[in-house]
């Protein structure tokens, strides 16, 4: 049996969002040094705050300003902080009821472990040192001793939102990081591919050959073994043009991205389409892979000159 692939893998992408008035407010208000929160029509005032009501879906815009001093509520604590998030060092998740607010705010607590963090304690705002209008302007809470029931006079005070150079946009990096293993059956077949073979797994019932295999039949449902090599050449079935370039990906645009049926196999595979003006590309153009040097899959596939195929030998793998 082939060794099991595994490798770290990273599916990232930036979230561009606009601001409505009333996030635009809190988030500049965080830049100044301002907490905001908005006061429903019941009167309760929202930390951090919203736009529609969450019990009547009103739309709400009556901001206020709370105090940058609160209570925590809850907690838990994290010993093993992870990248990117607000402190390096061991934390408490806390969530946060600022002095005149009712509900809490989610943030980190810089504290020396979890025996000195409880429900009830009094937290501060630590601000970032530079701010630039996000919730990592406040860099965490931390520990404050105030005065017996200094804090319970601290009542909401009407702010106008308006800010200088206000933030009417972000940008959130959203990422995921993980161990990705592609089981037995996709391990031979990218070890199939470092030889440059294209190597499926036939199906013991229905006898169709699946490439990439997956180590079942998806219309039968039984487990595959028999590899059968297909290819190298095969047929586009279908296909789309690429006019936005991808980040990470040195290739120029337009360029074609098509399903390919290899040859022998009863599956269409993933290709891009080179050699070829992209407007030139169609169903049923006979293509085969160009591998580079050192490469463990084709770069991409070209025409091999051949008449195209008929559509009938392809229409079952559209």
């Amino acid at each position: 049996m082939p060794e099991l692939l595994k490798a770290p893998l990273v599916v990232e992408f930036p979230f561009t969002r606009s601001l409505g008035p009333v996030q635009s407010a809190f988030l500049t208000g965080l830049r100044e040094r301002v907490v905001l929160g908005v006061r429903t029509v019941d009167g309760r005032t929202l930390v951090p705050p919203v736009e529609y009501d969450p019990v009547t879906a009103e739309e709400i815009r009556d901001l206020v300003e709370v105090a940058p001093t609160g209570t925590v509520t809850t907690w838990a604590w994290n010993d093993t902080p992870r990248r990117d998030q607000p402190l390096h060092t061991p934390f408490a998740w806390v969530l946060v009821r600022l002095d005149g607010a009712d509900t809490a705010l989610l943030h980190a607590l810089d504290a020396p472990g979890p025996a000195s963090v409880h429900t009830g304690m009094r937290v501060r705002v630590r601000w970032a040192e530079e701010r630039t209008g996000a919730i990592t302007d406040i860099a965490c809470f931390e520990p404050y001793d105030d005065g017996p029931g200094d804090h319970d006079a601290s009542e909401p005070v009407d702010h106008n939102g308006e800010f200088e150079d206000a933030v009417t946009g972000i940008v959130a990096a959203a990422r995921l990081d993980y161990t990705y293993s592609p089981g037995r059956a996709q391990s031979a077949y990218i070890h199939a591919l470092a030889e440059q073979r294209n190597v499926g797994e036939r199906c013991p019932s229905c006898r169709k050959v699946y490439v990439p295999p997956r180590g079942a039949c998806p219309t039968c449902g039984l487990a595959t073994s028999e590899q059968v090599e297909v290819g190298p050449g095969g047929t586009v079935t279908t296909f789309c043009i690429v006019n936005i370039k991808a980040k990470n990906l040195d290739i120029e645009v337009p360029y074609v991205y098509a399903h390919i049926a290899l040859d022998g196999a009863d599956l269409a595979l993933h290709g891009r389409i080179g050699g070829i003006p992209y407007d030139q590309v169609r169903m049923g153009l006979r293509v085969e892979p160009v591998w580079t040097e050192g490469a463990r899959y084709p770069d991409h596939y070209r025409p091999t000159g051949e008449p195209d195929a008929d559509y009938d030998t392809y229409r079952e793998l559209l």
